[in-house]
Order: C-alpha cells, then structure tokens, then sequence
C-alpha cells in the first residue's frame, strides 16, 4: 500500500483486522450506539440551543467521519455536554437560541472548529496530547463517571429536578428530593440493571447494555398495558435525512466566532483525546494525537454542510462503545447508518424507550470509567502521579469538564517542572566486587579522603543550576579535607549555557580555595557546548576526561602520597599496592566488608 494512499485513506490501515467476527461484534456495538445515542442526542442538542433533530444529525455523518479518519479503534464522536454548554454560552449571546439565525451562527462555528483542528492536525501538532498524563486521564475518567452517575440520578429515580451544573449541588438537589422517587420509574431502572448483570453471564455474546435497554423497554411496556404505570419514555424522534446545509461566510461573523472556535477547539480536542487515551489504556492500543486532529476536524467540516452543530468525542458513548465489544471503527460507520435506520423505520418504536433504562445503562458505562486498580497502582508507583490524579479528579467534579482537563495538565507540568529542576547529586565510590562500576554510597561505605567523587542525574539547565550548587556545597561540607572532586556526568542528559556557567564558575571557585575540579564521562553534546563557549578553558581541559578509567589514573598521582599510606580505604585499584609517588606499600590492605548497593 502506497504511504501517500495511507496518508489520504488511514482507515486502509486496519482493513486487515475486519473478518467476519470483527464485523459481527462492530455491529452489534454499533447498534448499542445508536440506541444510546438517541436520548443524549436530543438532550444536548437543547441544551445547545438548537432543535432537537440537529443532535441526532450529528452522530451520523461527523461520527462516520471522524471514525474513518481518526486513529482511535473505539472512539465515537458526536453532540457532548462540554461542547453543548459552550455553544449555548458563548453564542446565546450573539442570537436567540433556536432561532434561524442561532442556528447559522452554529454552522459557521462548527466550519471554523473543524478548520482550525485539521489545520493542527497537518501541522503535526498532535504532540500536544502528550501533555495529558495517564494520571490526568485516570483521575478525568474516574470523576466524569461520578458526573455521569450523578447527572442520572433523577432520571433513574423519577425525580424531577432541574439539571445542576455542579456535581454537589446535583446530589444535594437529588437528596432533598428523594422522598419525591417514582417507585415505578426506579422499578423499570433497577430491572434494566439486573437484566444487564445476568444477560452479560448468561448471554456473552450479546453486548449486556442491550439486553438491558430491551428488557427495560419490555418491563416498561408492560406496566402500561397493565395500567399500573406511565413511566416516561424519550419521546418522539424526527424523521428525516440530513438536510445540506451552509454556514455564513461573512469575514464580519467570522471574526466575531474566532475567539469562541479556538475556545470549542481546546475542549473539542480534549474532550476527543481524553476520551480515545482513556479507551486506549485498556485496549493497548496507541493514539496517534496528529491523526486523531486530522480526523476529529474532518467531522466538524462534514458536519457543519450536513446540519451539525460542533461535536466532540463522547466520553459515555465511547465507553460504551468499547463494553459492547467493538473491535475497528466500523462500530460508529454501523452507528451512523443504525441511527438512520431507527429514524426512518422504527422510529415510533424508539420513541417508547424509557429514560430510566438510559440512565441504569450509563450507570453501568460510568462504573467502568471508574479504574480502582490503576487508582491503585499510580499511588503505589508514585506520590507525584497520584496528587495529580486527586486534583485532576476534584476538578473534574467541581469545576466545569473541559477546564478539569486544563488544571490536570498544569498539575501534571508543575510535577514535572519540579523533578526536572531538582535533579539528584550522589556521592558516589567504586563499588567492592566491581571496582569501575560505581554506586551511590552508604553511610558505613569507606570513602577516600583526598577525593571526592558527586554523580550528577539531571539537565543542567537554568532552571536547576541553583539546586545542583546547593547540592554540591552541601556534599562538600560533608568531605571538607577532599582537596579533588570528580564530578561524573553519565546521567547529564542537556545542558544550556547557565550549567556552563555554573561548572566554570565551580571550578574557579574551588581552585581558589585550593581544590581541583574534573569532569568524567560528559556527553558529547554536553562537551560541545562547553567548548563552543569556551568554558573547557575554564575548566582546565587537562581536568576533563573521557573514561573513569584515565580519570581515576590522572588524579590519582596528584594525591598527597604521605595521607596515602596511612589510609586503610584504599577503594581503587590504582592504592592496592602502589602510593601516588609510585612507591610501593609497606602494609597490605585490610579486608573489606562488602556492602548491599543502595542504588
């Protein structure tokens, strides 16, 4: 297969993935979707202003497209709540919403998001995922599943609430109203649970969130032909194929949206990646950020021509879609064409599905969003990941879902700002059994007293220098009589023109104070920017060495000869049996305690 085809046609790239099984399991996913897709296609669209249909509008044709062309296996894109509060909060104020011209407005909007995210994804600017941890995606998950749950507590007890913005408002809501429950609604829920429990034991092969959906809908009818209830269903669907429609193309509107489509770009894309990295950890697969740009922008454009307002990928229905056994992205191509299907053929019938199924199936999507055992395991690895997860998942469930994701980023960037400007300095000797294989030291380790040897781990950049100066002053107020320091440079991995400065200006200062700095085992890139700069010279070329082993030779003969002979560490090869004036020892070395590393 041509690159250039590959390029143009990514979803050519798994073609050999789709057999028979695959095709069976991506088909009944993809019902799953569209049966999900219904009520949330609705709701959002309102939510965003516009009529009810243009939310179903988008989970057809942008969702096909965004699947063909994305790079995620189980993403599903399509109307979101995130984007859904933004249209309307942005754009309410520029029309009335529902109005023929709020609609326009929202095509337009939804041309430039798709624009904007295509134009990064050509310009290979698909890294900046990378900025999004696994931390931050665990905590995000974990806390849009609680949000998830709680936005459904009134529709799975029959509450009638309004819709809180905030997670502990909604559940202080759903408290105070709770003596309000429809014990029938809650019945056709709680039925819809159990038969999706028992279906996925007793029926594996058939996605468990269907065989809720259905059992609900049947438990559900038949209280209403028994007269024992009317428990509320999602309605009446339109009927229609997407119409063609076209945005404005007014410079004047189009500098009055910039600002509100680079803003629905940030969440649309995070939103998108966010929800494809959170599926990905599951599945093992690998994101590629630039085509999942490339694929997410190519919807929007789809979609702002075929009467769509701006999507994203879906955090719920993306779960789902992966619960329910999807293998390739031909689940959202079977999805979309479904969708179709249900309005143009069965849509009475789908209008008799009760909001309390709905609600108990994203229950069981929002549990699953809920990763206890990788919870686990970041807190076990690591305390610096794991205060990222806390406030990346207190932000999801306290400030609105697209600004989480923003302040698990930053927490995630300040985490690694400190480590990157806190590299550690270790003293460091030859170790017993392998003497040019060196190690960190341990209190009881012998050391020798003319030599002090400081392994550097970290970029000597400007945002570490002062760290690393204190580290050193600090190791050298603990050998205060080592007139020689060798500062060893393996784990150097970048240095910029500050850490020049600091290893000449060290080095000045020990020289004044009588003591030799060297340098051991420096990178070539690190050697040729000191050399560019000029502060080799500084340093001393004859002070810098390639090898430990020319190193350990060289200094070794500046020792003090007389402090030699009466030390009992003798921790190199070169003090077995020679003193550094090349006479040899009078007493034989004594035996040696090998110590356990403890690095």
């Amino acid at each position: 297969m041509p690159p250039i085809a590959l390029k143009l046609f990514p979803f050519l790239a798994w073609r050999n993935r789709v057999d028979r099984e695959t095709l069976r399991a991506d088909l009944l996913a993809g019902l799953v979707g569209a049966v999900m897709v219904l009520p949330q296609g609705v709701a959002y669209a309102t939510l965003a202003g516009m009529p009810p249909e243009y939310g179903l509008y988008g989970s057809m044709l942008p969702a096909i497209v965004g699947a063909l062309w994305g790079s995620s296996w189980h993403l599903m894109s399509g109307p979101t709540n995130a984007t859904s509060l933004m249209v309307f909060a942005t754009v309410s104020a520029i029309a009335v919403p529902f109005s023929p011209s709020y609609v326009a407005i929202v095509l337009t909007l939804n041309l430039m998001v798709g624009i904007i995210k295509l134009g990064l994804g050509v310009a290979r600017l698909g890294s900046l995922v990378n900025f999004i941890s696994t931390s931050v995606v665990i905590g995000f998950t974990a806390g849009a599943g609680l949000l998830i749950i709680g936005a459904q507590l009134r529709n799975f007890f029959g509450i009638d609430v309004p819709q809180q913005a905030s997670f502990i408002a909604g559940l202080r809501d759903f408290a105070t109203h709770l003596g309000a429950a429809d014990p029938w609604v809650l019945a056709v829920g709680m039925f819809t649970l159990v038969a999706s429990i028992v279906g996925r034991k007793a029926m594996p092969r058939v996605p468990y969130m269907l065989t809720g959906i259905v059992a609900g809908a049947l438990f559900a009818w038949g209280l209403s032909l028994a007269g024992l209830a009317h428990v509320p269903t999602i309605g009446a669907l339109p009927s229609a194929v997407p119409p063609l429609s076209t945005p404005e193309m007014s410079l004047h509107t189009w500098q009055a949206l910039a600002p509100i489509a680079l803003a629905l770009t940030v969440i649309g894309l995070s939103e998108a990646i966010s929800s494809a990295r959170a599926v990905a950890l599951r599945s093992g697969q690998r994101i590629d950020g630039n085509q999942e740009f490339i694929g997410q922008g190519l919807a929007n454009i789809v979609g702002a021509f075929t009467s769509s307002y701006p999507t994203s990928g879906s955090f719920n229905r993306t779960g789902a879609n992966y619960e329910a056994g999807a293998r390739t992205p031909l689940a959202c191509v079977f999805s979309g064409v479904l969708l179709l299907a249900i309005l143009l053929l069965v849509r009475p019938l789908a209008g008799y599905l009760p909001v309390a199924s709905m609600a108990a199936v994203l229950f069981i999507v929002a549990i699953g969003l809920i990763d206890m055992n990788a919870m686990r395991r970041v807190w076990r690895t690591s305390r610096a990941d794991a205060l990222t997860l806390a406030i990346t998942f207190v932000a999801t469930l306290t400030i609105r879902l697209e600004v989480a994701i923003l302040v698990g980023v930053l927490a995630s960037l300040l985490v690694y700002l400190n480590w990157a400007t806190h590299p550690l300095v270790l003293r460091v000797a030859p170790d017993p059994s392998q003497q040019r294989r060196f190690r960190r030291t341990s209190p009881a380790a012998p050391l020798c007293p003319q030599l002090d040897m400081l392994r550097i781990d970290g970029a000597l950049f400007f945002g570490s220098v002062e760290h690393i100066r204190d580290e050193i002053e600090a190791a050298r107020a603990q050998c205060p009589a080592a007139r020689h320091v060798l500062l060893i440079g393996t784990g150097v991995n970048l240095i910029d023109t500050a850490g020049a400065e600091l290893l000449a200006n060290l080095a000045r200062q020990l020289r004044e104070g009588g003591i030799e700095l060297y340098l051991c085992k420096m990178r070539p890139e690190v050697l040729a920017l000191l050399h560019r700069g000029g502060y080799l010279d500084a340093i001393g070329r004859d002070h810098v060495f390639v090898t430990k082993d020319i190193a350990l030779a060289a200094i070794y003969a500046k020792l003090d000869s007389a402090k030699c002979a009466a030390c009992n560490a003798r921790i190199f090869d070169e003090c077995q049996r020679t003193l550094p004036d090349g006479s040899l020892r009078d007493k034989p070395r004594p035996e040696l305690t090998l110590l356990p590393s403890s690095g």
